[in-house]
């Protein structure tokens, strides 16, 4: 049925949740971080929730790159004083180069890549940074299994809206009724593609409701994928 996959990167294969985590953890021990919070655990607690928001604001258009760059950090750092932007800056550029290095995929990505990639053509469509990107794709061993990565700055615009889908379908000569979608954001990936005309497969690992329409498809586990498509 479907010739082409687009799949997202950051939480669907490559363990984004763990993988950053761990780079906070570095960074809050090689900065000192415990001057301001009582443990890591403290500090990831602030930390998180503005990340999400920020991200969820850069989806929408509402702030851009640099604005979500710099506030990750100074929305936790700032009400202890630290409002050097130069520093947050650097303190950024280094987590983002620690985090290509870490190569924890979501389980069961190798397997579903290797049944995937003999019986279509697969991309990567991503909101992520493309200073990054793609070394945590190499690094990780994803790689090799993707004719492309298509990222939302190379088409000017963020998932969910529609012209980034039709940005990656016109690139990867992908017609719409022939392409799946296959991501765990709800917004991004799944009302972003059924927007574009693009079949759904919602990676639910949490077994979250749906929300005002049911997906193509919904899955908990990699694995299940398999049993579908």
């Amino acid at each position: 049925m479907y010739k082409s996959l687009f799949i997202d990167l950051d939480d669907t294969l490559w363990d984004t949740y763990h993988n950053n985590k761990e780079c906070l953890e570095e960074l809050y021990g090689d900065y000192r971080f415990d001057r301001f919070y009582p443990s890591f655990e403290a500090f990831f607690a602030v930390y998180f929730p503005n990340n999400l928001r920020l991200w969820d604001e850069y989806r929408r258009g509402i702030i851009d790159k640099p604005t979500l760059i710099v506030e990750r950090f100074l929305g936790v750092l700032r009400p202890f004083g630290l409002t050097d932007t130069a520093f947050i800056l650097k303190m950024n550029d280094d987590f983002l180069q620690r985090t290509t290095l870490k190569t924890r995929v979501v389980p069961g990505s190798f397997e579903l890549l290797e049944y995937l990639r003999p019986k279509y053509r697969l991309y990567i469509l991503s909101n992520g940074f493309r200073e990054v990107q793609e070394q945590k794709l190499r690094n990780a061993g994803l790689a090799p299994y993707f004719d492309r990565m298509i990222l939302s700055e190379d088409a000017g615009i963020n998932k969910p809206h529609k012209r980034i889908f039709d940005y990656a379908l016109i690139n990867t000569n992908s017609r719409r009724k022939d392409t799946l979608m296959i991501g765990d954001s709800w917004e991004a990936d799944v009302a972003g593609a059924r927007g574009a005309g693009i079949d759904q497969l919602w990676f639910n690992p949490e077994g979250l409701p749906a929300q005002g329409f049911e997906p193509t498809f919904t899955v908990r586990s990699l694995k299940e994928i398999r049993k579908i498509i």
